[in-house]
């Protein structure tokens, strides 16, 4: 019991890694745990570790709702373009190439935080430092920092959690 109030416990600092609601199913969990990580995307402002893991988060269920062999022929076309164009509004927002590899945003947004967790800026400057990161690193931790409410990506945080309990309800 102990050990599972301690994993629980963690999750609290990561809001992509809750997924014990998933029951371990990582995409599953991103997904169920969006409107809360994604829906209102200003509950970050001022923490900007936590604002890189939300949009990790939408990289994270943008490429694997598109590529994964499981959920990819289930999803509906509409929850699929709804989070693209999500994505497309906060790399707008946090200036992140528009043809970056979702591999390697996720990778650098993760290694951010990181860093950002352990208090080291230099850490997460470097993790920003790749060719995807169009504002340079000062530039997106400063917009990590001040993130705003952004439309398109609650709009996609609730879709793509109601697809999933549509997918749980026809099982």
């Amino acid at each position: 019991m102990v050990g599972l109030l301690l994993g629980l416990a963690g999750c609290a600092t990561d809001p992509s890694a809750e997924y014990l609601g998933g029951f371990g199913d990582p995409i599953r969990g991103a997904a169920l745990y969006a409107p809360r990580n994604l829906g209102d995307t200003s509950r970050w402002a001022g923490q900007p570790a936590e604002a890189a893991v939300a949009a990790e988060q939408l990289e994270f269920l943008t490429d694997s709702l598109t590529t994964d062999p499981r959920y990819a022929p289930e999803i509906n076309p509409a929850v699929l373009q709804t989070l693209q164009t999500a994505r497309t509004e906060m790399r707008g927002y946090l200036g992140i190439a528009p043809d970056a590899a979702p591999a390697g945003v996720i990778a650098g947004l993760r290694r951010a935080a990181e860093g950002l967790r352990a208090g080291s800026r230099a850490r997460a400057e470097a993790a920003l430092a790749g060719p995807a990161f169009t504002a340079g690193p000062t530039g997106t931790l400063q917009r990590l920092a001040t993130m705003p409410r952004l439309p398109r990506t609650a709009e996609a945080a609730g879709m793509v959690a109601a697809e999933f309990d549509r997918l749980e309800r026809r099982r």
